[in-house]
């Protein structure tokens, strides 16, 4: 029988949920790592027992964390990030010496046929690639050339690059979002990018339907169908059916349609999942209830889901990269919420339980499905 593994990453450390294919009793490890933030935490597709993660704080700044059994042990790689072919020096975009800040990685995307290579997305906005296990960092600087970065601005939760897919039937597209400039797409492995941004709508900048300055807080992609692509913006659930060359929107009959995740299930490529957020200024669910909303036809049409959730007087968040889907035969979902519950559910979103309670704040959930 297969096995579920789990990395969830929090506030103060990282943990690794394991069970069989019933997905009904959970063995706990963690926290590694205990009382650094872990922003994320993601393995290999390739190597299943390679894992990396983000390790961040206030005094040590970054350090990229790998694994290679499995999570039973960890130790830091060298993490020099290289900017612009100087280790520690960076240009702001406009290309003047203003001071450019790496706070911290936001995102870690493993290759899809290489265990050494892997894509980082970081705060301020850049992306970088590692081609031998995190020892060495070298930036894809022509996101910044592309010449758009002075219209670039920061959400609220900073100018980070939080979103990194990568095409399984092309390895030179890759597909990157920002917070607050919106999505982006290269065709040539990173030398050169354009926005994607064409049918958004964002009430807060100056130029409502701008080539850049959304805010987009997540895009997600199925692997069978990579023209495909599904968003949650700061306002609006959107859909492309041209690899991003447009937009239009799907929010349909949700409650409201900001949110920060959106997922795919696992064998139903029109079938999606989202989390309503009340607002912009009240980040927890409406009305004290937690929800995830699945729509079987790609948009428009939502239905709730809350059978196992908590229906009263709840008031917790779920982030961006805190959802995820395996690929077992009967799709399982996973997704953590600020309070710091890990809920699972076995069948496609019917039922919900609880995997753990009480871990800090959760801010990312993958999953890998193992032989």
């Amino acid at each position: 029988m297969s096995k579920v593994r789990v990395l969830v990453g929090t506030r103060k450390g990282a943990f690794v949920l394991t069970s069989d294919g019933k997905r009904e009793e959970w063995d706990v490890s963690g926290p590694h790592f205990a009382g650094w933030e872990i922003y994320h935490v993601k393995g290999s597709p390739v190597d299943r027992d390679r894992l990396y993660a983000s390790q961040s704080s206030a005094w040590s700044g970054q350090v990229i964390q790998r694994s290679n059994d499995g999570g039973k042990t960890w130790g830091p790689v060298d993490n020099k990030f290289v900017y612009d072919g100087v280790a520690g020096t960076h240009q702001w975009y406009d290309g003047t010496p203003h001071p450019w800040e790496f706070k911290r990685v936001w995102h870690l995307e493993p290759s899809l046929t290489d265990p050494d290579t892997v894509y980082a997305g970081v705060e301020d906005a850049a992306l970088f690639r590692t081609v031998d296990g995190g020892q060495s960092w070298q930036e894809l600087n022509g996101l910044r050339a592309h010449g758009s970065g002075p219209r670039w601005q920061p959400g609220a939760g900073g100018m980070c690059l939080h979103t990194i897919i990568l095409d399984p039937s092309d390895p030179n597209r890759i597909f990157i979002a920002i917070s607050a400039a919106g999505a982006f797409r290269t065709d040539d492995a990173g030398k050169t990018w354009r926005p994607i941004n064409k049918g958004l709508h964002s009430l807060y900048i100056p130029d409502p339907t701008a080539e850049v300055g959304h805010c987009v807080h997540h895009v997600a992609m199925h692997p069978s169908r990579p023209g495909v692509l599904f968003m949650q913006k700061h306002w609006d659930v959107m859909r492309s059916d041209d690899a991003g060359d447009s937009w239009h929107e799907v929010s349909g009959n949700l409650p409201t349609d900001f949110g920060f995740v959106i997922d795919v299930h696992a064998h139903e490529p029109e079938t999606i999942y989202v989390v309503p957020i009340k607002s912009d200024a009240e980040h927890f669910v409406p009305d004290g209830k937690l929800r995830v909303y699945r729509s079987r036809t790609g948009g428009n049409e939502w239905e709730a889901l809350t059978n196992g959730l908590p229906q009263t007087d709840c008031y917790v968040n779920v982030l961006r990269d805190a959802m995820a889907v395996d690929s077992l035969d009967k799709c399982g979902v996973y997704f953590g919420t600020s309070g710091g519950q890990v809920y699972a559910s076995a069948d496609a979103g019917d039922n919900w339980a609880p995997i753990v309670r009480d871990l800090p704040a959760v801010l990312s959930v993958e999953v890998q499905t193992l032989p």
